[in-house]
């Protein structure tokens, strides 16, 4: 679950993280409160303005605007709340700015005594270990040192057993450069950041730019944090930072019938039960001349309900050309999910794309026998071989 930088802000600075401070607010007018509050409290002469949406790139798309006025912050906070925001993160469609961050500026002192770095956590699957990517090349340009620079990128590996080991975080700080009380502040930085990614259940810690100030203090000026859904069970009280207008819609439908579904850009609406099942399902398409439209794996109790649900999500697509059921009769037998598939159809009372069922496992012959006497415009297979020959016939009709 993806959260916003001032949500992730506050969660870091539970843990000790030093943050740019900042108010969240949903008007202009509020945004000049929110300033005014600033200079009272925090003595900031400038401002950031932040476009608050689940993308990173904002400063590049103009969705970061510093503000040396309070007519400035009117001006800048009326020019980015609104917005249709473009950046290479959000594709061309780019996301409407709901919500902006009015931020203290931190950027102030000897710019020479300043200096941004890049650190993230996450999880190296191939490794089985926690790591700590860091640069001294922090900034908007990250990408651009990752790609061009790769030996300015350094990488700590964290046995998730052990723990980030005090040597470790030492090590970290000395290969940035860095010396005295610049030192040991990114130490204490770096350990709270690693503690807060576990406590969390954090799949990604992200701060970029991760600023050393004049004054030797080490700022996350910006905070990305991913929250793994598989572990929101034990942070119940995390569900309210969720925003679901920054969701795919389909996705936010499918969360509420307890579908896994992801958006892909293709022609053939997927229904699967099974993640494996699925892929090789989306492979078949692709070996079939299709493409898949569609990652949804109903799970292992497929029925009317979700079968209804599945088919209303995938036809909201209007990529959609054909359907393709995939279904393994393992937990639940090939007839039950007939009768739901058949069930949901009469429901939606029409589809207006060639559906394709394919039924494999206990009762398969059964299913497909009801299915072809169903009345309904469906195409059964028991191979899937011949499903993968429908689905060729479907899209060249």
């Amino acid at each position: 679950m993806n959260i916003h930088e001032y949500q992730a802000k506050a969660l870091l600075k539970r843990y000790g993280v030093t943050v740019q401070e900042g108010i969240a607010v949903e008007s202009v007018d509020a945004a000049v409160e929110a300033a005014k509050q600033l200079k009272h409290e925090r003595q900031t002469k400038f401002w950031v303005i932040k476009a608050q949406i689940h993308a990173g790139g904002r400063g590049k798309g103009g969705g970061v605007k510093v503000a040396d006025s309070l007519e400035a912050v009117y001006q800048k906070a009326s020019a980015i709340l609104g917005m249709t925001l473009v950046t290479p993160q959000t594709g061309p469609t780019g996301k409407k700015v709901h919500k902006i961050l009015v931020a203290e500026d931190v950027y102030h002192g000897d710019p020479a005594q300043r200096h941004e770095f890049y650190c993230s956590i996450l999880v190296d699957r191939e490794k089985k270990c926690n790591v700590i990517v860091y640069s001294a090349q922090g900034g908007m340009d990250i990408e651009e040192v990752a790609e061009h620079h790769p030996e300015a990128i350094y990488k700590e590996w964290v046995d998730p057993m052990m723990g980030l080991m005090p040597y470790q975080a030492r090590r970290i700080a000395y290969r940035l450069s860095l010396n005295g009380e610049a030192h040991k502040n990114m130490v204490q930085t770096i350990t709270a950041l690693y503690r807060a990614f576990v406590d969390l259940d954090a799949s990604l810690i992200e701060i970029n730019p991760l600023l050393k100030t004049a004054d030797n203090r080490i700022v996350a000026v910006d905070a990305k944090v991913k929250l793994d859904d598989n572990a929101l069970f034990r942070h119940k009280e995390y569900a309210d930072l969720r925003d679901i207008t920054e969701e795919d819609p389909a996705e936010v439908e499918a969360s509420r019938h307890n579908l896994n579904f992801i958006k892909l850009d293709g022609n053939v609406g997927c229904m699967v039960n099974g993640a494996g099942l699925a892929m090789a399902t989306m492979d078949m398409i692709k070996l079939a001349g299709g493409s898949p439209a569609n990652f949804l794996d109903v799970g292992g109790t497929a029925n009317a309900q979700t079968v209804e649900a599945g088919f209303r999500i995938i036809l909201a697509d209007p990529n959609v050309k054909a359907i393709l059921i995939n279904i393994f009769g393992g937990i639940v037998r090939c007839d039950r999910v007939a009768q739901g598939i058949i069930d949901a159809y009469r429901n939606i009372g029409s589809i207006p794309v060639p559906l394709i069922v394919r039924l494999q496992g206990t009762n398969a012959d059964v299913a497909k026998e009801m299915i072809d006497k169903s009345g309904l415009k469906v195409k059964a297979a028991v191979q899937l071989r011949e499903a993968a020959e429908l689905v060729n016939r479907a899209l060249a009709e």
